[in-house]
């Protein structure tokens, strides 16, 4: 409790880049334009999928709800960030670094699931097209998307729970941008082996798993795709999963190399760059991916923007 005390009073620093206080103003522009990029291209993808009923199918239930998650992913985080960059001050309060603890390590376990449903979903749209609609009916679709959201917050009350037990002896520097567990177990003067122990076996069990799952679904999907006879059915059918495959290579590849590979093979400075990766260029790439490739949205966004000019 005295720790508890000490520390909300004290708060925490976040280093960042203070260390080249050259880079900030650089770092906050850039910061800042990819964080409006990502509110403009996720709020779009949702209004779309809630406004046109085109899109009212699984696919976009999915994809809104992953738009939904990389708001609130990135909002947990970035404006914080911000005000470091911008002034002196680089604290955050302890209650503020807490709930962005517990928010991003449940909002990341999380898109780990939701990117199985969404493989789960791809494939029953190309192995199991003449049953997809009762396969995939809303009822399903909202416990997936229920699943999800639970088995995400199950475990960041498990992990966030457990880290902030440790003792921190007045230290207060996190070497990042960001309060996510790895910095955080860096500043505890005890023996932190088991919370090391227990963020690996999670983190290995939330990445190995989820993708695995997505690659044997992905091994189903090119067997059905080479025995399509048409090259335009391959095609559509291949451009249907593309989209989503960079998604997970994309989010995957950067949450293996900060939170399974930095303490063997990269420095402090690696770990924290790839943490500001996933956490702000992750969620502004993801809406790009899905427009720029994908007919139906710029399909709905063109008949959007001229519903609009007829209404003004």
């Amino acid at each position: 409790m005295e720790r508890a005390n000490n520390t909300s009073l004290e708060g925490f620093i976040l280093v960042g880049v203070s260390d080249h206080p050259q880079l900030e103003m650089i770092f906050f522009v850039v910061i800042l334009f990819l964080y409006l990029l990502t509110l403009v291209g996720n709020l779009t993808i949702i209004l779309l999928s809630s406004l046109d009923a085109r899109l009212h199918t699984p696919m976009y239930f999915f994809l809104s709800n992953l738009s939904s998650l990389d708001l609130a992913f990135t909002t947990s985080s970035v404006p914080q960030m911000l005000v470091n960059l911008w002034g002196s001050d680089k604290t955050i309060s302890y209650a503020g670094c807490v709930t962005q603890l517990y928010v991003f390590l449940w909002l990341g376990a999380t898109e780990c699931i939701l990117l199985v449903v969404m493989a789960y979903d791809r494939y029953v749209t190309v192995c199991r097209p003449l049953h997809y609609t009762a396969i995939m009916n809303p009822r399903r679709c909202w416990l997936l998307a229920a699943i999800a959201w639970l088995g995400g917050l199950g475990n960041s009350v498990v992990q966030s729970t457990f880290t902030v037990q440790l003792p921190l002896c007045g230290n207060w520097r996190l070497d990042s941008f960001l309060c996510e567990e790895p910095a955080v177990i860096k500043l505890a003067c005890g023996d932190t082996s088991l919370n090391e122990a227990v963020l690996s076996g999670v983190c290995t069990f939330f990445t190995a798993i989820p993708l695995g799952l997505i690659v044997i679904s992905y091994c189903h999907i090119a067997r059905a795709v080479l025995q399509i006879r048409s090259v335009e059915g391959r095609r559509k059918a291949f451009n249907t999963c593309l989209s989503h495959l960079l998604v997970v290579l994309l989010f995957y590849g950067s949450a293996i190399y900060g939170y399974l590979l930095p303490a063997r093979t990269s420095s402090q400075d690696q770990g924290k760059f790839i943490s500001l990766f996933y956490s702000v260029v992750t969620p502004m790439v993801n809406p790009l991916i899905y427009t720029l490739r994908n007919k139906e949205v710029k399909g709905a966004l063109r008949r959007l923007l001229a519903k609009g000019r007829e209404a003004s």
